[in-house]
Formats: C-alpha cells, sequence, structure tokens
C-alpha cells in the first residue's frame, strides 16, 4: 500500500512554526524579514506563484511586495530595480520569478542579484557554496524534497538514489544535496540510455523532467520512493506530473501528489530561507 507524502499538511506545519519564530525575531530585535518578488509580464502559471508567494509571506509574518512589470520592459530597468534593493536593508529577500521574456538575459539579472539576499539560490555563489558542502541559500525545492524525505523518516545514507533532470533549478542542487546525506546518486536527463533500466534500480527516484506523465511503472523499483516535481497541464486542464501517478502508486512504497506534494514546500522553504537572511543579518 503506497504512502502519500503531504507536502501540504507538512508546509501548513513549518509554515506555524515560522510564524512563531518570525514573531519572536520581531518582538526580540524589531527586525521584521522582507521579500521582493519582480514579476515580468502575464505568464498565467507566473501569477499564480507569486500570488501563493503573497499568501504565505503574509501567514507566516513577513512582509512581500510584488513588482509587476510589463512584458516589454527594459533589461536596464530591471538590473536598476534589482540594485535598488540589494542597497534597501529591510528587503533580506530578492526573488526574480522565471521564465523571463526573450529579450532578457536571464543569467545576468539573475547574478545581478546579491549572494546574501538570493533566496532561490540561482546565484553562481551561493551554488559554489552548495557543491562545495557549505550550505547558505539552498535551491527551495530541492530544500522541499529533504524536509520530506526526513518527515516521512526515509532512510537516505547507503541507498542508491536515481535524480531525472539536470536543471540547476532542480536536478543538480537534489544530486548535491542527496550525496550529502551519503546517498549514492546517479544524475540523468532525457538522452541517458535506457533511462528507465537505471531508474529501476533507484531506492529514491526524483523526478524533475518536465514532462507529463513521463516516468510510468517500468521505471519504478518495487517499494521505491517516488519524489514527482512536475507541474503540467493534462488534457482535461487538471494538474499532473511527471510521473504517470495511477500506474505507478502500484509499485511505489512512497509517493508524491500533484498537486500537494512537492509545490507547497518549495513555497515554504523560500520563506524560510528569506526569514534566514533576515536572521543571519541580526548575527553579523
Amino acid at each position: 500500500m503506497v504512502v502519500l507524502m503531504d507536502g501540504k499538511h507538512l508546509s501548513q506545519k513549518k509554515q506555524t512554526q515560522l510564524k512563531e519564530q518570525i514573531a519572536q525575531m520581531k518582538a526580540e530585535t524589531g527586525c521584521v524579514p522582507g521579500l521582493v518578488v519582480i514579476l515580468v509580464g502575464e505568464n498565467p502559471a507566473s501569477q499564480v506563484y507569486v500570488r501563493n508567494k503573497e499568501r504565505a509571506a503574509n501567514l507566516v509574518g513577513i512582509h512581500s511586495e510584488t513588482i509587476r512589470l510589463e512584458e516589454t520592459v527594459s533589461e536596464a530597468v530591471i538590473l536598476e530595480l534589482i540594485e535598488s534593493y540589494n542597497q534597501n536593508d529591510q528587503f533580506h529577500g530578492i526573488l526574480v520569478q522565471l521564465p523571463l521574456p526573450d529579450h532578457i538575459d536571464e543569467r545576468r539579472i539573475l547574478h545581478a542579484i546579491r549572494p546574501e539576499k538570493d533566496v532561490d539560490s540561482f546565484h553562481p555563489t551561493n551554488m559554489g557554496y552548495l557543491w562545495s558542502g557549505q550550505r547558505v541559500m539552498v535551491p527551495c525545492t530541492p530544500a522541499g524534497i529533504m524536509e520530506l524525505l526526513s518527515e516521512y523518516n526515509i532512510p537516505i545514507a547507503g541507498k542508491n538514489a536515481v535524480v531525472i533532470g539536470r536543471s540547476n533549478i532542480v536536478g543538480k542542487p537534489m544530486a548535491q544535496l542527496l550525496l550529502e546525506e551519503d546517498a549514492t546518486v546517479t544524475l540523468t536527463h532525457s538522452r541517458t540510455e535506457n533511462l528507465a533500466s537505471v531508474a529501476r534500480k533507484a531506492d529514491i527516484l526524483v523526478v524533475a523532467i518536465g514532462q507529463s506523465q513521463f516516468v510510468t511503472a517500468d521505471f519504478v523499483k518495487e517499494g521505491a520512493v517516488v519524489i514527482d516535481v512536475g507541474v503540467n497541464r493534462g488534457q482535461d486542464g487538471k494538474l499532473v506530473g511527471d510521473v504517470d501517478f495511477q500506474a505507478v502508486k502500484e509499485r511505489a512504497g512512497y509517493l508524491t501528489p500533484v498537486p500537494g506534494g512537492v509545490g507547497p514546500m518549495t513555497i515554504t522553504m523560500l520563506m524560510e530561507q528569506t526569514y534566514q537572511a533576515a536572521l543571519r543579518t541580526q548575527q553579523a
């Protein structure tokens, strides 16, 4: 019988704890963690993500601002805006919602955020810290997955872990976090030969390939832990993951649903990292 890993419940529990920590910080130091989100254009998925981030920030006591810019905004305007928040001590986290329009150099924008305010952990400095075993900021989705594995007491040390997807946002940092916990990690992608065969060796399988219901039961070892990072729209308009949920739940021991699995934890870890960034300014 598969255990569904309830990211929504864990997210609510962690947000309650975070709310108490932020209230204590405010009472003791007067500091209120601040987060600014810069949203360019009218991408519907981005609009939903940003609204959810605003809601979570308000719930835990983080001061949140959202800057909404037209699709046609120049790169120079965004860079100037980022620099103004780099210099603003009231804001401890800066997040630029992706994707950006084609005329904007995404890498240049992300690199403009000061590493200590880079709560998404996309800056090469923070990536370097992670890969050298020194965590400062950690990408929010992999961080949330590690919290889920901990909550369900999933053993990691010595286990075979396979990550499908090699993005800087999920795949690569996920592999590193699992490696730090002494898993034997295989990082795979769409061009990996015999991918299903490789995946079947996994005790822990993390799927972030961005293709609707890509992973079928044939990819899954009996009793494996399957973490579905994907968020896609099915033909009926409903959200589905990168994993064929109905087929895989018959083989997996643990499985994250979509929605309600990884997604809520991503937003909660963003709030956690904003709080931690504020805490570091108080301890400096």
